[in-house]
């Protein structure tokens, strides 16, 4: 592991408490290029974890509470009339930042959702028909209430698809819980130094990005993709995109444990993150109490090398 990761991971830790994993994958998902969802209850520390996350590697950081009349200029920007020049002059909406956190990002309208949706697609933002690119590295990270909370948007499955990975929080084991207890998160953070630049974040990316994948690893994913397809256990399995988030969550995985090329554990310890948010399960599943962990346990542990 090279030093900025361990830097980067030691910074984190100190304001989140036993959730090593949940530490690892954001940062695999960062090192990939991709964004996340973090899908949990109220008060686990979500916000917590972006915000440090923001302050370790010295980010631009902005976050929007999102409730029902959020609009998508909020996030886009617009373009205003200066009577001065007479031109209209564009100015920048929340998601010109390096880490954006939209929060609760299922109680906004679908049509803003789907604002913010496209930018994280496309990586810029349009306005009265002209681009505007966003700053290099960008990041979303949306928390989202758990299905069924009261005045919340479910958020289609095509969307889902644009997260990279679905991650969640959890509770804190007691010894986590009694740390969190001692300490001050609101001290802690501000206390946190800066490890990583811009520059060396972008770096690391390029790095991540050389990891070899030999062909059996190709391979090996696609069967893997192909596995969540079998129609006696899901009514929607990976797609293409879903596959592509796989391997880059893998070279990242491999990137972050020192090592230059991939290998089968690096995907067993992604699998799920990338798949739960992208696969639904049949009827048959779903009536015989099949979860989508269990399912998805089950399709990865039926591919052999």
């Amino acid at each position: 592991m090279s030093d900025n990761i361990q830097q980067l991971k030691s910074g984190i830790k100190q304001a989140i408490h036993g959730k090593d994993d949940v530490i690892d994958n954001v940062i695999c998902a960062l090192l990939a290029g991709g964004h996340i969802l973090l899908e949990d209850i109220p008060g686990v520390g979500k916000t917590t974890l972006v915000t440090a996350l923001a302050k370790v590697m010295n980010l631009n950081y902005k976050r929007i509470q999102f409730t029902p009349d959020v609009l998508p200029s909020d996030l886009t920007g617009f373009s205003m009339y200066d009577k001065t020049t007479g031109t209209f002059q564009y100015h920048e909406g929340a998601v010109h930042t390096n880490l954006f956190l939209a929060d609760e990002i299922n109680r906004t309208s679908p049509k803003t959702q789907s604002a913010l949706l496209e930018v994280m697609e496309e990586g810029h933002v349009t306005v009265d028909g002209v681009t505007y690119d966003l700053p290099a590295p960008f990041l979303v990270i949306a928390t989202q209430n758990p299905i069924g909370a009261s005045g919340t948007q479910k958020l289609p499955e095509s969307q889902l698809d644009r997260f990279m990975i679905r991650l969640s929080m959890g509770y804190p084991d007691h010894s986590s819980a009694i740390s969190v207890l001692k300490g001050d998160s609101h001290r802690i953070i501000r206390n946190l130094e800066t490890v990583l630049t811009t520059d060396d974040i972008l770096k690391m990316q390029e790095d991540c990005e050389k990891v070899h994948v030999s062909d059996s690893m190709y391979e090996y994913a696609v069967s893997l993709t192909e596995a969540t397809r079998d129609p006696e256990t899901f009514m929607l399995g990976l797609s293409p995109r879903g596959s592509i988030a796989l391997l880059k969550m893998a070279k990242a995985h491999a990137f972050l444990n020192g090592n230059d090329f991939v290998c089968p554990e690096n995907f067993r310890d992604v699998f799920l993150h990338v798949a739960n948010h992208r696969v639904l399960l049949s009827t048959k599943a779903k009536a015989g109490g099949v979860t989508i962990e269990d399912a998805l346990r089950k399709a990865f542990e039926s591919v052999r090398l």
